[in-house]
């Protein structure tokens, strides 16, 4: 093990590969996902151990292959595996499914109560890994949406994700030192989030202009605590407001996927907002995230070569390989997961009686990632440092970027989706 180096991001690309291999191999001994309806009973509560167990194995081999501590990371991710699963009680109430209450927003919500009105212990601390757990799901993620599916929206969605991101970038940048008079550092950060894909976009931008770490991780903070409402305000708009532009119920949804796709921030919630809508809003929602994920590396260089320009000290020289290295490699394991799904297990499995989809186990999977990293973010959360007076120039910079992106991005997705699309077939 010594001598065995991989960073992070490739581990992340090799376990989500190695999790849809299983349910590949297995689909018939795939243990049912998270869900309570099956805990009445023993074999439900086996399935749990079962998952629980496989999932501490993939924290225990991580942290042995990147050298981490895993001194306290049972108990810890034993608490944050049981509030998970709370979550999935909460969701599962008659009155949370009529309004379309998901787990996720449940799960937030647990861990916002733990971190703001008691404070996160340090012994829940070792298994907090959100951008960990979020990057393996978005790998299984891939495997849920068809390659055909995306060729079919690719260019629209590529589209909007270049209109997007260029006026979205330029605006929260100029807004954010001409009007608010945030640091270049931090107006860099900021625009990056807001008009990109949030965290992963924030982390490159970072790691680029070799950015103040402290401002990062507020930036991070800041990006999933707007997302968390946006996740559930976004999807009311749409259905209030596209039916009203729109009679034709798949325009609507794909235009809403685009619209939530080109706004929030994390994929998670992407993936999640979407869903709110539908299946066919929640793929086209990932299909326009994806088509902006792509756009990191280019943003990476740009970036690069203007804070070079300025003569910035200790930024990496402008080369190919600074893009390849500020490129998100969970991405390129979503694309991968992707192709080889929609070429080889698009269809279902007939085995010993039993039938399936191997989309809806990979589904099953990405749900239980995305669940987890919800709670770590809520405990990861703190409203009063988000909302001090020290960061509340970069607050209001950061509200007053995302309302332009709702507006510019909701206007893009209508003309393209809504009008061109449909017209062009």
């Amino acid at each position: 093990m010594k001598k065995f180096k991989i960073s992070e991001e490739w581990l992340i690309v090799i376990i989500g590969f190695i999790i849809l291999a299983l349910a590949v191999i297995f689909p018939t001994h795939v243990p049912k996902m998270l869900n309570v309806k099956t805990l009445n009973t023993i074999g439900g509560w086996v399935d749990a151990l079962y998952i629980f167990i496989f999932l501490l194995i993939i924290i225990y081999g991580s942290a042995l292959v990147l050298r981490k501590s895993v001194k306290g990371v049972f108990l810890s991710f034993l608490v944050i595996f049981a509030l998970t699963l709370l979550a999935q009680l909460c969701a599962s109430i008659p009155f949370c499914k009529e309004y379309g209450l998901e787990a996720v927003l449940f799960a937030v919500f647990f861990g916002l109560i733990i971190s703001n009105c008691f404070k996160t212990p340090k012994w829940l601390k070792p298994a907090i890994q959100s951008e960990f757990y979020i990057k393996i799901g978005i790998v299984c993620l891939g495997a849920t949406v068809l390659f055909g599916e995306v060729m079919k929206s690719g260019a629209y969605g590529l589209a909007q994700a270049l209109i997007v991101v260029l006026s979205v970038w330029y605006f929260a940048f100029w807004i954010s030192r001409k009007r608010f008079g945030v640091d270049d550092e931090m107006a860099t950060m900021l625009a990056s989030s807001v008009s990109i894909c949030g965290v992963s976009a924030a982390i490159a931008t970072c790691g680029t202009i070799k950015g103040n770490e402290k401002k990062l991780s507020y930036v991070i903070s800041l990006v999933m605590v707007i997302a968390i409402p946006m996740l559930y305000i976004m999807p009311l708009l749409a259905k209030w407001i596209l039916p009203l532009l729109f009679d034709d119920p798949s325009v609507i949804a794909q235009v809403g996927g685009a619209w939530m796709g080109g706004t929030i921030d994390t994929t998670a919630a992407v993936a999640a907002s979407g869903g709110l809508l539908g299946e066919e809003a929640g793929e086209t929602a990932v299909i326009v995230k994806a088509s902006q994920n792509v756009l990191i590396g280019v943003a990476a260089f740009f970036i690069s070569l203007y804070w070079s320009l300025r003569n910035k000290q200790g930024v990496e020289k402008v080369s190919a390989r600074v893009i390849w290295d500020r490129f998100p490699k969970f991405v390129v394991g979503m694309i991968i997961a992707s192709v080889v799904f929609s070429i080889w297990f698009s269809g279902k499995f007939d085995i010993d009686g039993i039938t399936g989809s191997y989309k809806s186990l990979a589904k099953g999977f990405q749900g239980i990632f995305f669940s987890i990293a919800f709670v770590c973010i809520g405990l990861e959360t703190r409203f009063k440092e988000i909302f001090s007076k020290e960061n509340r120039k970069s607050l209001k910079a950061f509200l007053t970027a995302q309302s332009f992106n709702i507006i510019i991005t909701f206007i893009v997705a209508c003309i393209l989706f809504g009008i061109l699309k449909p017209l062009l077939g």
